[in-house]
């Protein structure tokens, strides 16, 4: 299905996202290769990143898309850079959308954060754009934040909630702190759905 012409920019290979990498092409291909529909490759390339160990770093400059593959693992924002170029083969148009959560600790991963970010990607489903962040955590490390929850007896903290989404479908929305950004409690500020942010982050230099 040929993406809306105003979508076509979320196709495009940039500094962070290096389309033309090989070795990213050709994992994108041997995910996908006996996927017979559109929505079994996103998924594949989704279950793929999601395995990735979130590794979070001091050093300060994302890595590419590439180099994130390589890596085997990396922060949320390098993970989402994977899988929005990863989607973008596919010739999904597909995007990252930042949110900022309350300063604190990420729970499960022991790590604390001033200010933590939260990329949310959104990927074009022929109808409408679908978001997701259940993508950042493996599932390891998402049984690990909400069994701290249980023993803190809280349903919630810093954006993930009991009841929040573990897996995509591919179709809807799925957040792992339950409600959409916009109406998260755990959100320092409302965030515009695929506003100025999402497009900075998408052409900024890796």
């Amino acid at each position: 299905m040929q993406p809306p012409i105003d979508h076509m920019e979320w196709l495009c290979s940039t500094p962070s996202m290096d389309l033309e990498d090989p070795a990213l092409r050709l994992r994108v291909q041997s995910l996908t290769q006996l996927r017979t529909t559109r929505r079994a490759k996103v998924l594949a390339v989704y279950a793929y990143v999601k395995r990735l160990k979130l590794r979070m770093r001091v050093i300060r400059r994302h890595r590419t898309a590439s180099e994130v593959l390589r890596a085997g693992g990396g922060d949320a924002t390098e993970k989402a850079t994977l899988f929005v170029a990863m989607l973008r083969l596919l010739g999904v148009p597909a995007r990252i959308r930042l949110v900022n959560l309350r300063a604190g600790m990420v729970p499960g991963i022991d790590i604390s954060l001033w200010r933590p970010e939260r990329p949310v990607v959104e990927a074009w489903t022929g109808e409408r754009w679908a978001a997701t962040d259940t993508y950042i955590f493996d599932p390891d490390q998402m049984a690990a934040a909400r069994q701290r929850l249980r023993d803190k007896g809280l349903d919630h903290s810093h954006g993930i909630h009991m009841r929040g989404a573990i897996t995509w479908d591919g179709l809807g929305d799925a957040y792992v702190s339950g409600p959409a950004p916009e109406h998260d409690p755990t959100v320092a500020a409302p965030v515009e759905r695929g506003g100025a942010r999402a497009a900075a982050h998408d052409r900024a230099r890796a």
